[in-house]
């Protein structure tokens, strides 16, 4: 019975040319993978906080007062993706401030007035102090000029009288 393997069997490459064909593989290959990441067809949202005017806050709040029937305040809250801490909260607000309370508001932490005015009193001394030394240079300088002055006219004094010490 003859061997089926034998058939099979290719003839084996010669070495040389074994490498030769191993290393373009492997060069295609990396080339392939590196040089163009595959796309992502993933797009990734980015996170931002809503932000509503205050025509748009008295707009929901009119429609949401409108609502009389159960469940439509939730149809409104979904339709106009708000939670109901929104409608809770501008609701109090405009309770509490009348239609300045729905104006837009900055967030954070409120500056506290006495930390500012000692910040402020504090950078209007150092600009004095600075202030102060740039103006004892600048007299210091104009006295150095004064007496400089004073002794070159000195000097020429006694040249035009004649009565140098350099000439004689």
């Amino acid at each position: 019975m003859a061997n089926p393997m034998k058939s099979v069997v290719k003839p084996v490459p010669q070495c040389a040319e074994l490498e030769v064909a191993l290393k373009g593989a492997r060069r295609a290959s990396a080339d392939a993978t590196s040089s163009a990441a595959p796309a992502q067809p993933e797009v990734v949202a980015i996170a931002r906080r809503r932000q509503f005017s205050a025509s748009e806050k008295r707009r929901i709040l009119a429609e949401a007062d409108r609502c009389s029937e159960p469940g439509q305040i939730g149809a409104l809250l979904r339709r106009e993706g708000i939670y109901s801490s929104n409608l809770a909260a501008w609701r109090k607000r405009r309770a509490a401030e009348g239609k300045t309370g729905l104006d837009p508001r900055k967030r954070g932490h409120k500056a506290d007035p006495v930390i500012a005015e000692t910040r402020r009193t504090a950078a209007l001394t150092r600009e004095n102090d600075r202030l102060r030394r740039q103006l004892m240079q600048a007299r210091l300088i104009i006295d150095v000029q004064k007496k400089v002055s004073s002794l070159i006219a000195l000097q020429n004094e006694e040249d035009t009288d004649g009565n140098s010490a350099w000439t004689e």
